[in-house]
């Protein structure tokens, strides 16, 4: 099993382990900068991607000139991007839930007032209607 490179401190490793992220699970690769920066950016591969195999989250940094800078800065977006989307799904999660709850809890009898008088009123409408002359 391979460990996280060493540009990764202690509370980056932290927040790895407690999202249950392995090393093995992402793949780094340097690539060339594109944009402004002439043939500096052209000519050296000082742009970090990082992917996580397992859901497909990925973070790319080229904002500083310096590799091992941006190395950091991308481990630290991908560390922020997995935990973001560990909270969206414990939230949904929590509103399916809370949804649920509302949709099976029993009417109040306020509510089952107001119900029956609209139903009452919708029926006087229908009755209203009567047959239409002509189609007998």
């Amino acid at each position: 099993m391979a460990d996280f490179p060493d540009i990764v401190e202690a509370s980056l490793r932290a927040r790895f382990v407690s999202l249950g992220v392995a090393a093995d699970d992402v793949e780094e690769v340097f690539i060339r900068g594109a944009g402004a920066g002439g043939q500096k950016i052209n000519k050296t591969s000082s742009t970090v991607r990082l992917r996580h195999l397992p859901t497909g989250v990925e973070a790319r940094c080229q904002r500083e000139r310096n590799q091992s800078v941006n190395r950091l800065l991308a481990w630290t977006e991908l560390a922020n991007k997995l935990e973001w989307r560990k909270q969206e799904s414990a939230n949904a999660a929590q509103a399916a839930r809370e949804l649920a709850k509302r949709q099976k809890r029993q009417k109040s009898r306020g509510q089952k007032a107001r119900m029956i008088a609209a139903k009452r009123h919708r029926a006087g409408h229908k009755a209203a209607r009567g047959r239409v002359s002509g189609d007998e």
